[in-house]
Formats: structure tokens, sequence, C-alpha cells
């Protein structure tokens, strides 16, 4: 496994990390969460990130894996779904804080983002106080947001975050020349979620009102010569993007999850074949924004 210092923060973060959504899926069995988390760790993979909206995912790590939390850093988002509190409130952030610490079974978490919060909330300024306070109580190492376009562009220039996660791979390429190249200047942590852009590839006609239908429409759009396996171009390109310090993956298959690592111990893409998707994405882009 390839490790990389996150930011200015002292931690040290696998390339490949966890995201841990699908295991949420309450039709995923007890058995086979407790036995993709615990193969995630002995893999090498040390970072799990989940997030209040991912239905089990909370939970199950807290009974999986707690007994393990030395060897993993954990990665969630705050902001909704707590009873009794408004959505987006100052108070929801540290009820969100306190609810996520005590369904996994830890003292502290190691980064916590606001999950892709609007503009104008982050302008009010109440959830990032709010985040703030959570790490001056010692239950927070790293406050981060969650999110795309304008929105990661306030997050980046307000200094007020030590990371940020968002969209990064061949299919949405626009803010690495941007906000993520900025994070990087200030020293700021970057986690790429969606980095095989929900797998494209699978669908041989456009997959109209699939979660995956812009993207498909994006990488037909680019015309990038055929490769012998997408997956590995997908994956490795934005493992080894410029600023991305990992990028996280979801699976509940043991097999997917180590063909992945395989896959990134290969190293960076051929130069050429890495400059001219870029290129591409230059050359065919319509006014593409960053996926929420």
């Amino acid at each position: 496994m390839i490790y990389r210092k996150f930011g200015n923060t002292e931690l040290k973060i696998s390339a490949l990390g966890f995201g841990a959504g699908e295991i949420g899926d309450y039709a995923v069995s007890e058995n086979d969460s407790e036995k993709i988390l615990n193969t995630v760790l002995d893999l090498g993979i040390n970072l799990i990130d989940t997030a209040r909206g991912y239905y089990a995912s909370e939970e199950r790590i807290g009974k999986y894996i707690s007994y393990r939390r030395k060897e993993f850093i954990l990665s969630t988002k705050v902001g909704y779904g707590i009873e009794g509190y408004a959505d987006w409130s100052y108070d929801i952030i540290l009820a969100g804080v306190d609810n996520a610490l005590r369904l996994m079974k830890t003292d502290y978490i190691d980064i916590v983002h606001l999950h892709s919060c609007d503009l104008n909330t982050l302008q009010r300024g109440e959830v990032i106080e709010a985040l703030h306070k959570t790490i001056e109580q010692g239950k927070v190492r790293v406050a981060a947001y969650s999110g795309e376009n304008e929105e990661l562009k306030f997050a980046v220039d307000s200094n007020s975050f030590g990371s940020v996660q968002t969209s990064i791979n061949i299919c949405d390429q626009i803010d690495l020349d941007g906000s993520i190249k900025l994070a990087k200047e200030k020293g700021m942590g970057v986690i790429a979620k969606r980095p095989i852009a929900n797998a494209p590839w699978r669908f041989s006609e456009r997959p109209v009102g699939h979660y995956c239908e812009e993207y498909w429409h994006r990488w037909k759009t680019m015309n990038l010569p055929e490769q012998k396996n997408w997956l590995d171009t997908f994956l490795r390109f934005t493992v080894f993007a410029n600023g991305v310090d990992t990028a996280i993956v979801g699976t509940t298959n043991i097999e997917h999850l180590k063909s992945n690592i395989k896959i990134i111990e290969q190293g960076p893409l051929d130069e050429e074949l890495n400059n001219l998707i870029i290129e591409s994405f230059k050359t065919h882009n319509q006014n593409w924004r960053g996926e929420v």
C-alpha cells in the first residue's frame, strides 16, 4: 500500500481509501459487513470514510472494527438528520458529532466533513464555528468540507478547513487546476470521491436516469482511445492526479478490493496517456461542473 502525508495534518493516509456507503445498505448482511471492514484493514487501507446519511454504516463500523480503532483514520460527514435539531444549524453539528462518536464507539473522529451544504449555509458561518468547537472539545482532529464548485472554492478560500473531499476523476477534472491546486498550496488534505466516475464503461448506451448518466455523456464526448482495462485507467488517473492524497472506493466484494490495490501498485499512468486525458477534458469541456 502507498501511504501519503495528509496535507499539513499529522495523519499518514493510504492512497486508496474505503468508502463505507455500500456497507451501510441494510440489504448487505451483518456478516458481509464485518468481513469487508476487517479485510480493508488487513490489506493496509487505513482510511474509512462514512457519513450520517449512509444508513447502517456508522453503526456497523462501531460494531465491527472499533476494537481496531488505532489502525485507521476515521472520516464522517454531518449536518442533517438528527431528530429534534434543525438541519444545518449550529446545534446539529455538535449533535451529529456526538451521535457519530456513540455509533462508532470511539472517543474521537479524525476528519469530520460538512456534507455538501450550500454556499449560503457556509457563508453564514455557524456550522463552521460549531465544527471548530468540536475540535476544541477534543472530539475531532480535522475540520473538513465535502462538496464541489462554488462551495468548494469558498471552503478552500475561507482558511477554515484542514481538508476537503470532492469528485475527481477522468470525467470530473474541473477543480484540479483551481480549488484543488490552491488547497494543496495551503497545505490542506484532499480526498477524491467517485474516482472511477461510477464506471461509465459498463453501459453500451446512455443510461438515462442512472446515477452514471452525466459521467457517461462526458466520457463519450471526450472520445478517449479504447483501453484494455478502463477500471485500471480511471483509478490510476485519479489516485495519481496532482493534489490528490487519497481516493475512496466503495465495494462489498473482497476480490474487487484486492484488485483495486493491485491496480494502484502499478503507479501513475503513462505520461502521454495521462496528458491526453487532461487535454481531452479541456478540449471537450461543455461548462461541465463538479458532480455532487
